[in-house]
């Protein structure tokens, strides 16, 4: 990221924003200001060091996933009511107790150049300093609209991302992405379906979405699943709170030869509260009190992550309609495999499946020894879970334990559907669990 700390324009900037605005507002009223800013870097500034504060350092406190970002907005709200004055106390402790909080710093500095003067822009930095720190200040008013517009256009009540058709018992969680809106909504699958229980600004990569090629700075699109829990100690202070890696290249992104690995969802280093919007090599990256949120909340290999260009949002019913739909199409596949006929379950595959390498022709004989093992046996499908993706084409990632009617367990797969005309076929399958 270009925008650090230490960092030279980003010096600039706060040196700007803050101490300039802070002693000349003091120099012009005489008197100490009211409202003094905190400690910034003062090495780069040309024309004025900012006079340190001295402060008594208080146990950190406890930051909850949100906060920040709430006191940011409430920030907003005061300054659109005129009243300036609690505005700036506000963003005075904001940024006190997160001096990383970069867009913070900025409202807060804008607040007291307009002590003096009227504010001409968001982020209104003396012209030689805007024109160093373009890039940076064009960052984080795209950040500043995209928590605002993510706050003001909220989901519908009660309705869920139109990739949700079913969740079973075992995804006791569910994460969704808008990029477009630069958030991740957080679900609890309750008995009643997905409940939206909390959503957080992110950042994705600096090329933006649809991810194709290893190295191409894009973030990928699709329906992914958190394979592990990395420990932060084992990471370098860049992630932060913490790593959760997801399944790319899912075998939907295979099909297509898309390339690439080591997609995270991850914190910021211990200089950045947030990064902007576009900010990434790929990954998904949050503050570290979200991201600490996260982790603690969802599971591993159960829990599924849909990031999408623009999330739609649906009710319930329409999912379900889908759901019982393509319900029909799994149970005739059930039906064929319990059947015993290899000619008939085929016809449920695609000519270009794949699975470990082999090609459909190489996996019918292993299909053929596994139906004869179940001598003609129905089988359930235990715990589904289906979760939609449409772009080019119409796919469906099903989950299920297969377990043979009189056994008490069975394998966990996951198979991958795609649309071909009227009819939904299996390019992948694959044991999972």
């Amino acid at each position: 990221m270009n925008l650090t700390p230490g960092s030279s324009t980003m010096t600039k900037v706060l040196v700007a924003l803050v101490g300039a605005a802070g002693v000349l507002a003091a120099a012009a009223a005489g008197t100490t200001p009211a409202h003094s800013a905190p400690p910034v870097h003062a090495a780069a500034a040309p024309w004025r060091k900012p006079t340190p504060v001295v402060a008594v350092r208080k146990p950190a406190a406890l930051v909850r996933d949100g906060e920040a970002e709430a006191r940011l907005i409430e920030v907003y709200r005061l300054i659109g009511q005129a009243q300036t004055r609690t505005a700036l106390a506000r963003a005075e402790a904001l940024v006190r107790e997160h001096p990383n909080f970069h867009l913070a710093q900025l409202v807060y500095g804008d607040l007291l150049t307009a002590q003096q003067r009227p504010v001409k822009a968001f982020g209104d930095v003396p012209d030689a300093t805007a024109r160093s720190a373009g890039q940076q200040l064009a960052e984080l008013r795209e950040e500043s609209q995209l928590r605002i517009r993510a706050l003001r256009e909220r989901p519908p009540a009660g309705a869920i991302p139109a990739q949700f058709l079913q969740l079973s018992d075992k995804n006791k969680h569910a994460i969704a992405i808008d990029s477009s809106r630069a958030r991740l909504y957080l679900f609890a699958n309750e008995p009643t379906g997905p409940k939206l229980i909390a959503d957080y600004y992110i950042s994705v990569g600096k090329l933006g979405i649809e991810k194709s090629a290893e190295g191409d700075l894009r973030t990928p699109l699709g329906v992914y699943y958190i394979t592990s829990n990395l420990d932060p100690k084992s990471l370098k202070d860049f992630y932060g709170a913490g790593a959760l890696p997801i399944n790319y290249p899912n075998p939907y992104d295979a099909r297509r030869g898309k390339t690439g690995r080591g997609i995270w969802l991850h914190g910021t280093p211990p200089d950045q509260f947030s990064r902007p919007p576009k900010a990434t090599d790929g990954c998904v990256v949050m503050a570290n009190p979200d991201l600490a949120r996260i982790i603690r909340t969802v599971e591993v290999r159960t829990t599924p992550v849909v990031i999408a260009p623009m999330l739609r949002w649906v009710q319930p019913a329409t999912v379900q309609a889908d759901s019982r739909r393509f319900n029909d199409v799994l149970q005739a596949w059930r039906s064929a495999k319990a059947s015993g006929d290899i000619s008939r379950l085929l016809g449920f595959y695609t000519s270009d499946f794949s699975v470990n390498g082999k090609t459909l022709a190489e996996s019918a004989p292993l299909m053929k020894v596994e139906l004869g093992k179940m001598r003609g046996k129905d089988v359930e499908l235990k715990d589904l879970s289906v979760l939609r993706w449409t772009d080019r084409e119409d796919t469906m990632v099903v989950t299920f334990g297969e377990v043979p009617t009189g056994a008490r367990t069975g394998p966990v797969k996951r198979q991958y559907w795609v649309r071909q005309g009227l009819q939904w076929k299996i390019f992948f399958e694959g044991v999972i669990g």
